[in-house]
């Protein structure tokens, strides 16, 4: 089983890979301001969700009147 280098360059190949997708996950900023504006992301977010559920009940409602 003669595989050369093969296993050198994958290794190289994987971890110049892993060290690329690493900085793109890494948040920069203050970590009390990032959860502060994630925070506030989540609550536009359920905000939405909760209006979006509202118009269908009501949807649902009037539909059954009918």
């Amino acid at each position: 089983m003669a595989r050369g280098n093969q296993r050198d360059l994958a290794r190289a190949k994987n971890l110049k890979k892993q060290k690329e997708s690493g900085k793109a996950h890494k948040k920069e900023g203050d970590p009390k301001k990032r959860m502060e504006s994630d925070a506030d992301i989540l609550r536009q977010k359920q905000a939405a969700a909760d209006a979006r559920k509202e118009a269908e009940r009501l949807e649902k409602l009037k539909n059954s009147k009918r």
